[in-house]
């Protein structure tokens, strides 16, 4: 039985940030396609204003899939992921394990495409657009959470902050300024610009 999709399907129901309190649930499917939507205008600001020659469409496909093996292994949140370095590598193996258990739930003769997406090459600049666009919407979140009074994220927020700034990508820049600060809007002062 080719079970690929059904797994996928189950990404609605691993929950985010499970160690917070939030005020708004987030699942890895609702994450997933936001940091696609976000990679994929990553990848265009490259080409448009950069003149770069990334693949926005890569960028997306990558990120629409960067959270698949969380069907096998759940979310583990970040600051057990990397409380150590001991820890963070037998989880890095348990994605490996789980990226192929889920390939192998595809007929073979898909495997060879999705693994491309499944376990992307993590050097390719696409890679690194998804990795800055996954902390953006982190970002993202917290602004989300703060407006919404809870206090909780601040910290995140401050955190995710300096990690964003450390990735010294031309693209993450122009998005921060000329997209951010829209999201502290209500939707009426969005309706106003």
């Amino acid at each position: 039985m080719n079970s690929f999709f059904a797994f996928l399907n189950r990404m609605k129901f691993i929950q985010r940030w499970s160690l917070m309190r939030s005020t708004i649930p987030e699942n890895i499917s609702e994450h997933s396609q936001q940091v696609a939507t976000i990679g994929h205008c990553l990848g265009v600001i490259n080409n448009a204003v950069f003149g770069g020659d990334v693949n926005p469409d890569t960028v997306c496909s990558i990120a629409v899939f960067h959270e698949a093996t969380e069907v096998i292994t759940g979310d583990l949140p970040t600051p057990i992921k990397y409380y150590n370095m001991s820890l963070n590598s037998a989880y890095k193996e348990l994605e490996d394990i789980a990226a192929d258990k889920l390939l192998s739930y595809l007929p073979e003769e898909l495997q060879e495409y999705y693994s491309d997406l499944i376990k992307p090459d993590t050097s390719s600049y696409e890679y690194k657009l998804v990795k800055a666009a996954d902390k953006i919407c982190a970002l993202i979140k917290c602004i989300d959470e703060l407006k919404a009074g809870n206090t909780e994220f601040r910290k995140a927020k401050l955190s995710i902050e300096k990690e964003i700034a450390r990735f010294n990508i031309p693209e993450v820049k122009y998005f921060l300024d000329n997209f951010l600060d829209a999201f502290s809007l209500s939707l009426d002062e969005l309706s106003q610009e």
